[in-house]
């Protein structure tokens, strides 16, 4: 690979990286500025409404713009024969899925269901799914690649986990929901993260 793919590859990779760690800071800084919410109980979306919900807007948009920059990041990464369109393609929809989370109000329990809230919750759930499809589908595709093949276990194993945690959270109802919800997050958030880090490190 000659050196100007790699430094946009490394710099995609670094930038990734700062977007997923600006939405963790900002996500863990709302737990403790909202002291009216509950966070074993209290889903993302509440956080987005009233004080302080600006800044985790803004902590979504890095995410999402990281979930890009990685997306362009591995396939310009992996060899020819490894690459493939399709888990780009479904990050670039969970970015999209998550911008339109943070902008529509999501419903809350003492208030009659809206569109806009309707929204937001199809949103919050195809940005879950996209995204832990396409890291699924980048896992794999790591296998085709000498230079990525050790990391595949690691990697497709988190992936599964993460899938298998998204559909958990949809039909177990029993946890506390914004403890289970902020479990899945931190799963995703950290094969993210872990991604990010081998790209910065070519």
């Amino acid at each position: 690979m000659s050196p100007r793919p790699m430094a946009q590859i490394r710099l995609a990779g670094t930038g990734a990286w700062i977007g997923i760690a600006l939405f963790c800071a900002i996500g863990i800084a709302v737990q403790f500025l909202r002291p009216d919410l509950d966070w074993l109980q209290a889903p993302m979306s509440f956080y987005l409404l009233g004080a302080y919900g600006y800044w985790l807007q803004a902590g979504y948009f890095a995410l999402a713009c990281a979930m890009v920059a990685l997306a362009y990041a591995y396939y310009h990464a992996l060899a020819p024969r490894a690459r493939s369109a399709a888990p780009a393609l479904m990050f670039a929809l969970a970015a999209i899925g998550l911008c339109v989370t943070a902008v529509a109000d999501g419903n809350l329990p003492q208030r009659a269901p809206t569109l806009e809230g309707w929204v937001h919750g199809t949103s919050a759930q195809a940005a879950f799914l996209f995204a832990t499809t396409a890291m699924l589908l980048q896992a794999w595709r790591l296998r085709g690649d000498p230079a990525w093949r050790g990391r595949f276990a690691l990697a497709f194993g988190w992936a599964a986990l993460c899938f298998a945690a998204v559909w958990a959270l949809s039909f177990w109802r029993d946890v506390p929901r914004g403890l289970a919800q902020k479990i899945v997050i931190a799963l995703i958030v950290g094969w993210l993260a872990v991604s990010a880090a081998w790209l910065r490190r070519g």
